[in-house]
């Protein structure tokens, strides 16, 4: 069999799966509806996630994963014990197939140590770090696309189908409870703002945002509500947007995940580049603005929603073809306040917002 020949399914379902991809909060994003496609088809199937921990607090809870691994990655000589880790967890285990979803040497390693029969990983040409020696069946080679539909393609070569797609990220009762009370006090209707990310290129400027929570609030009566990580990064970027704007601004940044994800869930719009929150935005129905200069947004933009809320200066011009690359820009500062408000007015009218 050519090993990028599509292989449907043949048989019964396969008992057991393992899924390979440990981290990035988008990443993990665009998993959950491959997941929920395969329960969906195989209901008995069990499905094992290998995840890294900050991921991991995303989608612990989800009801379309039978159990998680969490590679816990360390640092320095002990660097090869996070591999030895999961393999002694995994040692007896044989699965029916392993999917690779994350294209880098340390899921390849993993995956190269996890026993399966198919070992399903990307072509040789999206293959990074030599991805393609640790799988024994490859996906075909595609043209670019969006983030989401590459995922799909790992169903579509197995034969299941990912319609309807569907996240299911939900909010236990706890946690609804903890919304109440944060909005009780915040107020009802608010913004949420993303303003840094693990990448510079990615990230606006800080008197931009600082311009941007002035408006949201003396216009359209938002609340400002910064989010993120706990990254220098981020707290750096906060500090001088809060010193330098008028807003009245909620500070929420921290490692609470869930936190996290309740917060955008109740806020009536979300502001950030292309970074995580934004995908579990896309995934909670939260309209985003999106703010892209560096990635293209047909790549790696909110999936099939809020298109019409994306500044787009990743193209250098409007003639520009609107076509899926690889490629990066170095065009965040060409964002202005102006771009940004007018896809937030865009963002009320047409998908709701506080009453005037």
């Amino acid at each position: 069999m050519n090993e990028e020949e599509n292989i449907g399914w043949e048989g019964p379902p396969p008992l057991e799966i393992c899924i390979v991809m440990l981290s990035a909060l988008g990443d993990a994003v665009h998993v959950l509806p491959v997941v929920n496609a395969l329960k969906r088809a195989w209901p008995e199937t069990r499905i094992t996630w290998v995840i890294q921990p900050v991921p991991y607090q995303l989608v612990s809870d989800h009801p379309a994963i039978d159990e998680f691994i969490v590679f816990e990655r360390k640092k320095g000589p002990l660097a090869w014990q996070s591999f030895r880790d999961v393999a002694q967890v995994l040692r007896n285990r044989q699965f029916d197939l392993l999917i690779g979803l994350q294209a880098y040497l340390k899921a390849g390693i993993l995956t190269g140590l996890i026993q399966s029969k198919i070992k399903l990983g990307f072509d040789r040409a999206r293959a990074r770090d030599m991805q393609w020696l640790f799988t024994n069946r490859r996906i075909p080679q595609h043209d670019p696309q969006h983030v989401q539909d590459q995922y799909f393609e790992f169903l579509h070569f197995i034969g299941v189908n990912p319609n309807p797609i569907s996240w299911g990220l939900c909010l236990s009762d706890r946690e609804r409870e903890e919304q109440e009370e944060f909005f009780a006090r915040v107020g009802n209707h608010a913004c949420a703002v993303v303003v840094g990310t693990s990448k510079r290129a990615k990230n606006w400027t800080p008197d931009g945002y600082a311009r941007v929570l002035e408006e949201v609030e003396s216009r359209h009566g938002l609340t400002p509500v910064i989010v993120g990580g706990p990254s220098a990064v981020e707290r750096s970027i906060a500090n001088r947007i809060m010193a330098a704007t008028k807003a009245t601004v909620v500070d929420t940044l921290g490692n609470n995940i869930r936190k996290l994800v309740w917060i955008l869930e109740g806020s009536a719009l979300l502001i950030s580049p292309d970074t995580g929150p934004l995908h579990i935005s896309r995934a909670l129905g939260t309209p985003v603005v999106g703010l892209f200069g560096h990635t293209n947004p047909h790549r790696s933009g909110p999936y099939r929603a809020f298109c019409d809320l994306i500044v787009d200066r990743f193209k250098q011009h409007p003639e520009e073809e609107h076509t899926v690359t690889h490629t990066y820009r170095n065009r965040m500062k060409c964002i202005t306040v102006e771009n940004v408000m007018e896809k937030v007015s865009l963002a009320l009218e047409r998908y709701g917002g506080p009453e005037e």
